[in-house]
């Protein structure tokens, strides 16, 4: 009869295997719970005092009670927003105490001159977080009371009307230059560093029109007058105030936003941030916040955001081709 050795023994294999997944499960949450165990850096790559700002604000505070750590809202502002973000991109460490809004400009920068980082490949994607409503305003006083008027007006008076922008590569200047060749216009595009910037010229009447988001307490306030907006359905709150589609010209601003961190994010790290903002999304004061600046609330998981990412990329290969642009 023979004997077999316990350290040989299948049975005790198996045993010995079972222990070391249980102590790599239990080794795991543990990991997980240590982090964070100082504050995170939220870059928003715009600058303060626009709509951006009292949004991720709110989102970032309410984050901070969801980690039991300061989530420290620090702008990075310039370039249409672009820079701030994609400095994540060229970090040498990704430890998860450092993340970043993405935006579409983010996404088609590459597309316009030689970039050092891919958009798809150089950042961890956490979630989404809202869609932007992008409105034409003008001030409350100005002549124009339609965007037929406005168009109108652009046409017979070529490059005199000014536009509004935040870069040369923001959807708003893009679908402005796109909007004004379908009517047969031309404006004057004047760059901005940010909404609130920009919405300042336009209420002292030194900036004609304005096309981007965060309009809402300035039309509510009286201050400026929303001809038209770029969304595929109208406003609940704005209800009298037509699409830019209605208004005869087929044009509907897709425009999310969402977190992200530098790559090779630990997968665990990653899906605790994840989790923790997506929940501080559902807090009402950022929920109220969204309202005030018509943000819609489009909570989206980091699979689904990224492969939102993937497609939107592949429609701002299609826009850019559509208008002739060339990358330098």
């Amino acid at each position: 009869m023979h004997s077999l050795s316990p350290s040989s023994s299948p049975a005790r294999r198996r045993l010995l295997r079972g222990l070391a997944g249980a102590a790599a499960a239990l080794a795991l949450p543990a990991r997980v719970q240590a982090f964070p165990s100082k504050p995170i850096t939220f870059v928003l790559p715009f600058p303060a005092g626009g709509s951006f700002d009292p949004v991720m604000r709110s989102l970032a505070e309410a984050t901070s009670r969801e980690l039991g750590q300061a989530v420290v809202l620090t702008h990075k502002p310039g370039a249409g927003g672009v820079p701030g973000t994609a400095a994540l991109a060229t970090m040498s460490e990704s430890d998860g105490y450092t993340v970043a809004l993405m935006h579409n400009s983010v996404l088609r920068q590459p597309l316009l001159q030689k970039t050092a980082w891919d958009p798809l490949k150089d950042f961890t994607y956490l979630c989404g977080l809202a869609g932007l409503v992008t409105g034409i305003c003008v001030a409350a006083d100005a002549p124009w009371k339609t965007l037929g008027e406005l168009l109108a007006d652009a046409k017979a008076r070529p490059g005199q009307i000014s536009w509004g922008t935040v870069g040369a590569i923001s959807i708003n200047r893009i679908t402005a230059e796109r909007l004004a060749r379908a009517a047969a216009a031309k404006f004057n595009m004047i760059p901005f560093k940010g909404g609130g910037e920009a919405f300042t010229a336009l209420i002292g009447r030194h900036l004609d029109v304005y096309g981007d988001p965060g309009f809402g307490p300035q039309v509510l306030g009286g201050k400026v007058r929303l001809l038209a907006t770029f969304s595929a359905e109208r406003l609940k709150r704005f209800a009298q105030v037509p699409t830019v589609r209605e208004s005869g010209h087929d044009f509907v601003i897709d425009s999310l936003v969402g977190l992200v961190a530098p790559k090779g994010l630990d997968p665990a790290v990653a899906a605790r941030l994840s989790a923790a903002f997506l929940k501080a999304a559902e807090d009402p004061e950022h929920k109220r916040q969204l309202d005030s600046f018509d943000f819609l609330a489009k909570p989206m998981s980091a699979d689904a955001y990224r492969r939102y990412a993937v497609a939107q990329l592949a429609r701002e290969k299609a826009m850019l081709d559509e208008i002739g642009f060339k990358p330098e």
